[in-house]
C-alpha cells in the first residue's frame, strides 16, 4: 500500500517510523517549511524531515498543502491512504479526496473531547486521568471526523505534558499500523463522534502560564506539569519572574495570604495556596537553567515571608 505521510514535529517521528518498519510504501514525506531556531538562527530540518532523510524518504514542503502543484504532486502517486500526524495545515476537501481510502489522522486525545492544537496540554491542566491516541477518518472539519481506533492510557500523578507526549507518541504509531491494516481488511467500523460532547484544547501562549495563588494547590500543580516544557508555569518574586518546572502538593494546611512563601530548604519552597501547600522543586530565574531549589540555593536564598504573585 502506498502512503502519502503529513507531520512536522517529534511527536510525529514515531508513527512515521512505524509505517516504515511494517514495510508500507511511503511514496512522499510532506512537512513544513525549515524554520530559524535558537540565538543564532540557524535553518534547522523539521524532526520528521530529519527523519525521512535519515530512511532515504522524498520529502515535499509546499507552501500551502492546498495548493495547485501540491495536488498534482499527491495524486501524480496515486496513494491508498493520506496519514497525518500534527502537520500544522488544514487540509481541504480536494486534498482530503485523492486517497484511495482515505486520509487519516494521529490525534493525542480521546475524541470528541480535546480537539484541536493542545490535547495533551489541557488534558492535564484540566486534571483528567485518563488521555489516549484516536485514529480518525479526516474530513473538512477541525477533528470532527468518524473515529476508526482509539486506545486509552492513564494521566499518573508524575505525569506531565512531556511523559504523556512521548507515551501518546509511541502509541501512536502503533495504532496507525493497526488501523490502515483493518481498514484495508474491513474489519474496522467507523463511529461517527457524538459532537455534544466535543471540547476544544486551543494553542498555549505565554500568559496562560501565570499562577494564580488563589487556586487549590491541585489545580496550580496541573498547570505546572501541563505547561512543560513550554511555556512554563511562572510567578513573580521580588520583581523577578520565575518559571516552575516541577512540583508537588503535600499534605499541609496553615493560614495565611496565598502566595506566601512559608518555609525553604533544599527540598524546595513551600508556598501557601488556597487550600493545601505545595513544593516548588524547579525552577528557573531570567537568564539562569533550570535547576533544583537545593542547586540554587548553594548560591542564593530565598526569602521566606515574601508573597508571591
Amino acid at each position: 500500500m502506498k502512503i502519502v505521510f503529513m507531520g512536522t514535529p517529534q511527536f510525529a517521528v514515531p508513527t512515521l517510523e512505524a509505517l516504515y518498519k511494517e514495510g508500507y510504501d511511503i511514496g512522499l514525506v510532506i512537512t513544513q517549511k525549515d524554520k530559524p531556531k535558537g540565538r543564532g538562527k540557524k535553518i534547522l530540518f523539521t524532526p520528521v524531515k530529519e527523519k525521512a532523510v535519515e530512511l532515504g524518504l522524498e520529502v515535499f514542503q509546499p507552501d500551502s498543502i492546498n495548493s495547485p502543484d501540491a495536488i498534482e504532486k499527491i495524486s501524480s502517486l496515486n496513494p491508498d491512504f493520506i496519514v497525518v500526524v500534527a502537520y500544522g495545515q488544514i487540509l481541504k476537501k480536494s486534498v482530503l479526496e485523492i486517497p484511495k481510502y482515505g486520509c487519516y489522522n494521529v490525534h493525542a486525545s480521546l475524541l470528541p473531547k480535546y480537539r484541536g492544537a493542545a490535547p495533551i496540554n489541557w488534558a492535564i491542566i484540566d486534571g483528567e486521568k485518563e488521555t489516549g491516541i484516536t485514529i480518525m477518518e479526516m474530513e473538512e472539519g477541525l477533528d470532527t471526523g468518524d473515529i476508526v481506533l482509539t486506545e486509552a492510557i492513564p494521566i499518573e500523578n508524575d505525569d506531565d505534558a512531556i511523559s504523556i507526549h512521548d507515551k501518546l507518541s509511541i502509541l501512536g504509531g502503533k495504532l496507525i499500523t493497526k488501523a490502515l491494516e483493518g481498514i484495508v481488511e474491513g474489519k474496522l467500523e467507523k463511529t461517527p463522534q457524538d459532537h455534544s460532547l466535543s471540547s476544544y484544547a486551543s494553542m498555549l501562549s505565554k500568559d496562560i502560564g501565570k499562577i494564580d495563588w488563589n487556586s487549590n494547590g491541585e489545580s496550580i500543580i496541573n498547570l505546572i506539569r501541563g505547561l512543560k516544557p513550554w511555556p512554563s508555569a511562572y510567578t513573580d518574586y521580588k520583581g523577578e519572574t520565575i518559571k516552575i518546572h516541577k512540583a508537588s502538593l503535600t499534605d499541609e494546611i496553615k493560614d495565611g495570604v496565598c502566595g506566601q512563601i512559608v518555609k525553604v530548604d533544599n527540598t524546595g519552597i513551600y508556598v501557601i495556596t488556597k487550600d493545601k501547600i505545595i513544593l516548588l522543586e524547579e525552577i528557573q530565574f531570567p537568564n539562569k537553567r533550570k535547576m533544583t531549589v537545593e542547586e540554587y540555593l548553594r548560591g542564593n536564598s530565598i526569602e521566606e515571608g515574601i508573597i508571591l504573585k
